[in-house]
């Protein structure tokens, strides 16, 4: 069966060809729409099932992975900022702080009735605000698509002191996650996993220990 990426992130699709997998990319047909109340557990499972299931019912006989990533504050969710005003109110709120990056992994195949979810969560620590690092970053616009308004595989890592738990589940796909929902579906791995982690084969991966 084919494996297909329901995802228009070339972070995702990157990540993806680490684990020496064939797959293709469809754009998954779903609306994310923060919902009021909802915990961002809740919220990020919810957005990596819609993207799958989305791509599933175009492709039953293919295995779908469909994923999302969130901030988690306060028990406040933050997604993607609007514009560079918003970008700049949440690296604020983030810097010298910690907060949880929710990365959620969807697999769902119509045809083997598979649609499960799993979480990685990972600790990320801020360095403190510096006024001209930030505004030296808001100038390159990288905050804007990401989550929580920065980029830790790019010119973002650079606001970031220290993380506790995946690395790849930060920049959006945890490839630990994947890979063990793909080997419980039947779809075998094919790198070493231990072997791919020590290597760190991904831009900024290197520069954090975790």
């Amino acid at each position: 069966m084919a494996l297909l990426l329901a995802s228009t992130s070339p972070r995702r699709r990157e990540l993806l060809a680490l684990l020496g997998i064939p797959f293709d990319v469809r754009g998954p047909s779903f609306d994310e729409q923060l919902v009021v109340g909802r915990s961002a557990i809740e919220q990020v499972q919810s957005f990596a099932q819609g993207k799958a299931r989305s791509v599933a019912r175009q492709e039953p006989e293919a295995f779908v992975l469909g994923s999302d990533t969130v901030i988690e504050l306060d028990h406040d969710v933050l997604g993607k900022p609007a514009n560079l005003s918003e970008a700049r109110s949440m690296l604020l709120r983030l810097a010298g702080r910690d907060h949880y990056v929710r990365t959620a992994v969807a697999l769902a195949c119509s045809a083997r009735a598979i649609d499960v979810v799993a979480l990685a969560t990972t600790t990320v620590r801020m360095k403190p605000f510096d006024e001209r690092t930030h505004e030296r970053y808001l100038a390159t616009r990288e905050s804007l698509g990401k989550a929580g308004a920065y980029s830790i595989q790019g010119m973002g890592g650079d606001l970031v002191d220290s993380i506790d738990g995946d690395f790849t589940a930060v920049v959006g796909l945890p490839l630990r996650l994947v890979a063990q929902l793909l080997t419980q579906a039947g779809v075998r791995v094919l790198v070493d996993l231990d072997a791919l982690y020590a290597t760190k084969p991904y831009a900024n991966w290197a520069r954090f220990s975790a």
